[in-house]
């Protein structure tokens, strides 16, 4: 990012520099104006459509001279862009659907108060088509792809905003969120999402996506600037009937609640399961972790896509699926057309489900004082999701479906870089109106978790790689380390297994190898890990022989990566040797 123009912003340093006459807002629109060209060269899929290059700078200007005037600004000259379900006035809301869209009158309440404080619209952008998704490839406008891996997905249905801020395209970005749409893109690349109580802000302009869930969220760089965006943006709205007035609880912060180790699911992701493992110890230093049953949360969940509130979701598109079926995306037709057969029988039983799960979850607050709980459990490429795009979908939902419907306040923070670029996060989660406090929470956590900064951009599309531990002949100076050295692996260090690990040297290997066996009672082994391109990987698990093959191992840190395991047949006639703690040690006693 740094060096490369796309430096992130802060709209709190814009505001006050622009106020202080440090700098202008006409400057900073010339800056945005650049950037966004720039970027339009790498990912043009991230808008749908932007106000005019002089349209941004008249905006500009305009802010200029109410400074001048001495009015005092919080988001002066501060750059936002716009998911394309949020009404912003001179640009039309499509909601990723051509044939849906039209131009409203007056801009949502949200985007009048960020322009009341100064801020300039750059324009909307794309999203999973009717706010229905979470990883931003269900749109006719392409799919914004993470800013870190141009590989890996955003994230969505707030796709295009997420992506937009991670660029630096924009200090701040609004979204929406009803089953994790603010808060699975901000995991994936580095970002807070911070979803604020149902009715903290006025949903009115807003398409709904299930009216009674939808929330209004935003995108930034860091907590500053949410519990700023909070400060101009909250409060009650009359002409919203789903607004309600402000109020904020405390938030203790002494216990802190996460699902039972038997109910954390990754989806085999073993890089997800070390980070979240990471952050809980973090955590622990700032207050008590007390695992919960995660069952009457997932319960819950299965609500919103397995039950009576697709209905609701059909209720907002029903014009679109009698009218003009065909006009919608084939992935979201299949999920909420059957929203229209479910019965109001079936309705007011999951309504009398959803009280008795939400009773449950508001004694949960008794025992403890908020959840922190993994923001997705994995992430997939773009490829990955075209191919299965429900599945894989309702696997990134895991651990947020339940949030809205149990009428609970979440703030997504960074909890780590995956080793392709893209990001790990984790969502703390409290009751209603615990808004604010979340934001101090987050901060704690962020302070105690001493995260390294977010990876450079991905400009140019990455070689995917895949970190290979190597135990015995494959060793640098070993006799077949030139099996990784012809296909230019790069040595990442040196390191030990978790103590779970024997090592033996087998019988009549040519050249002599040994095997790596995973063991409750066994020690610490001295590895190598190399890096190697995906395709360069591939060709050489090809070439592993039998009974070696290539596993999962897990090092002293309790990450994991690719390494050399062993079939139960290898142990025939093979000597123990773990007491030595690695092959070099074995060879050296053999010399």
């Amino acid at each position: 990012m740094s060096g490369m123009g796309f430096d992130r912003h802060s709209a709190a340093i814009i505001g006050a520099d622009v106020n202080a006459r440090r700098t202008s807002a006409l400057a900073v629109a010339e800056e945005t104006i650049a950037r966004l060209a720039a970027y339009d060269a790498i990912q043009p899929q991230v808008w749908i459509s932007r106000f005019s290059e002089e349209a941004i700078r008249s905006a500009a200007r305009a802010v200029d001279a109410r400074v001048a005037a001495g009015e005092a600004l919080p988001l002066a000259g501060v750059p936002f862009a716009v998911k394309d379900n949020i009404d912003v006035a001179g640009l039309d809301t499509t909601a990723a659907c051509p044939a849906f869209a039209y131009s409203p009158s007056h801009s949502a309440t949200v985007v009048e108060k960020l322009l009341a404080a100064g801020a300039v619209c750059v324009g909307k952008t794309n999203l999973d088509q009717f706010a229905t998704g979470l990883n931003g490839t269900r749109s006719p406008y392409g799919a914004p792809r993470n800013a870190y891996n141009l590989a890996y997905v955003s994230g969505g249905s707030s796709s295009g905003s997420s992506v937009a801020v991670a660029a630096g395209l924009v200090a701040f970005a609004l979204g929406t969120d009803t089953a994790g749409s603010g808060r699975v893109p901000a995991a994936f690349q580095h970002l807070i999402g911070f979803k604020p109580s149902k009715g903290r802000w006025s949903s009115k302009g807003l398409v709904p996506a299930c009216r009674t869930l939808d929330c209004i969220t935003v995108f930034t760089d860091d907590t500053a600037d949410a519990r700023l965006l909070d400060e101009v943006i909250a409060g009650f709205d009359a002409a919203d009937p789903y607004s309600k007035r402000l109020a904020d609880r405390p938030l203790p912060r002494k216990r802190i609640g996460v699902p039972r180790r038997s109910q954390r699911v990754f989806f085999g992701d073993g890089e997800s399961e070390f980070l979240y493992a990471r952050a809980l110890e973090k955590l622990g230093r700032l207050a008590e972790i007390v695992e919960i049953d995660l069952a009457p949360l997932q319960e819950a969940a299965l609500l919103l896509y397995g039950g009576p509130w697709v209905a609701e979701r059909a209720a907002a598109m029903a014009g679109m699926l009698a009218d003009n079926p065909d006009a919608i995306d084939p992935t979201v037709r299949e999920v909420v057309a059957p929203g229209l057969a479910i019965g109001a029988v079936e309705l007011f039983n999951g309504i009398y489900r959803l009280a008795e799960l939400k009773r449950h979850a508001d004694l949960l607050w008794e025992g403890i004082d908020m959840l922190a709980f993994p923001t997705a459990g994995t992430t997939y490429r773009v490829a990955e999701l075209l191919v299965a795009p429900v599945a894989l979908n309702s696997a990134l939902g895991f651990y947020t479906n339940f949030v809205n419907l149990l009428d609970m306040a979440a703030i997504a923070v960074p909890a780590g870089v995956r080793d392709n670029g893209t990001g790990f996060g984790i969502t703390l989660i409290g009751p209603a109106d615990t808004d604010r406090a979340l934001l101090d929470a987050a901060d704690a956590y962020l302070a105690a978790a001493d995260l390294p900064s977010p990876p450079p951009l991905d400009l140019e599309g990455k070689m995917q790689t895949v970190k290979l531990a190597v135990v015995g002949a494959h060793l640098k100076d070993m006799p077949l380390h030139w099996q990784l050295t012809s296909r230019e692996a790069k040595f990442v260090g040196s390191f030990k297994t978790a103590p779970s690990y024997r090592l033996y040297a087998m019988a009549d290997s040519v050249p002599p190898k040994p095997a790596l066996v995973h063991s409750s009672d066994g020690g610490p082994i001295a590895v190598e890990v190399y890096e190697l391109g995906v395709a360069e990987f591939g060709s050489f698990v090809v070439e592993v022989p039998a009974p070696l093959a290539i596993g999962t191992v897990t090092l002293s840190d309790g990450s994991s990566v690719k390494g050399f395991v062993a079939e139960p047949r290898a142990l025939t006639g093979a000597e123990d040797i773990t007491d030595l703690g690695g092959w070099r040690a074995y060879i050296a006693r053999q010399g």
